[in-house]
């Protein structure tokens, strides 16, 4: 575990990532200040727990969001500018929010004089606990500065991708992307391998050895597919808004968006029929469609 330089820190979004990024900056020696809107059910050991995010603002001089989506991160954003008295200097947003929700909330709080590093995160919660979780951030150089500390209690694995918020959202986005189509293609193609008669088990194995292999065949399907467990700890409801921001960036951009729009198809279809079911569980939804 890097040894990091303790300081107050608040963190606001106690849901499956959060709980455990909360619990890693305590584990770090952070002294940390909590809040989630459900209560204080998941603020880890050694956390204290307040009952609004104004009073986070009051306490911690670093505040860490981990949301579910932009408009929650701007409403938070908000909260923190209106609070009185506050003593935050800095906000890392770790939530996947979009490009152009990353730009509104560090306008909004560079207005008060806050700086803003947009940092969302890949790995799991899995890889949150075990501290192997990449933490893609970019902000300017001074709000980098201020969030050093606290980005390296988060995880091991750290990378600044850019100087400007919204520059790590673009590459989460292309990330999840990519880990979207991959695992619902594996599902397909699964599939007909077990229709002609094949074992799951020898196909993942002969796949992994072969120029089919991904974090599909290698990691989600035999954690969660193979076991029957489906507990990634990630809701399909989160993977389909993933790809609807990214299709929303690349056509801002005027990019191609051809396989895309059959990926973002595919998921929306399995967030409507199971809402709110462990990602995972696109591989029976496929092979049952």
């Amino acid at each position: 575990m890097t040894p990091v330089r303790a300081e107050r820190v608040g963190f606001v979004g106690l849901g499956n990532m959060g709980s455990v990024l909360a619990a890693n900056l305590v584990h770090t020696g952070h002294a940390v200040v909590t809040h989630d809107a459900a209560g204080p059910a998941r603020s880890p050991e050694g956390a204290v727990h307040v009952p609004a995010v104004a009073e986070v603002a009051c306490r911690a001089t670093v505040l860490v969001l981990s949301l579910p989506d932009g408009t929650v991160s701007e409403q938070v954003a908000g909260e923190i500018v209106k609070a009185s008295g506050r003593r935050v200097r800095c906000v890392v947003d770790t939530s996947t929010v979009g490009v152009a929700a990353s730009r509104a909330v560090a306008e909004l709080l560079a207005g008060d004089g806050i700086g803003y590093v947009d940092a969302p995160v890949s790995g799991g919660v899995a890889g949150a606990r075990a501290r192997t979780l990449t933490v893609m951030y970019a902000g300017d150089d001074a709000a980098c500065a201020q969030a050093e500390g606290v980005l390296a209690g988060l995880s091991d694995r750290r990378r600044r991708v850019g100087d400007r918020p919204g520059m790590a959202q673009a590459l989460k986005l292309a990330n999840n992307f990519l880990s979207a189509t991959t695992l619902a293609a594996t599902s397909e193609a699964v599939a007909f391998g077990l229709a002609a008669g094949l074992d799951l088990a020898t196909m993942l194995d002969v796949l992994n050895g072969s120029s089919g292999q991904s974090a599909a065949t290698s990691d989600k399907f035999p954690r969660h597919v193979l076991t029957g467990r489906y507990a990634a700890g990630f809701a399909n409801s989160l993977m389909d808004k993933d790809v609807r921001l990214y299709l929303c960036a690349v056509e801002e951009q005027g990019g191609p968006v051809s396989i895309g729009e059959v990926t973002a198809a595919v998921w929306r279809r399995f967030a409507e029929a199971e809402p709110g079911a462990d990602f995972t569980r696109i591989f029976p939804f496929v092979e049952g469609s």
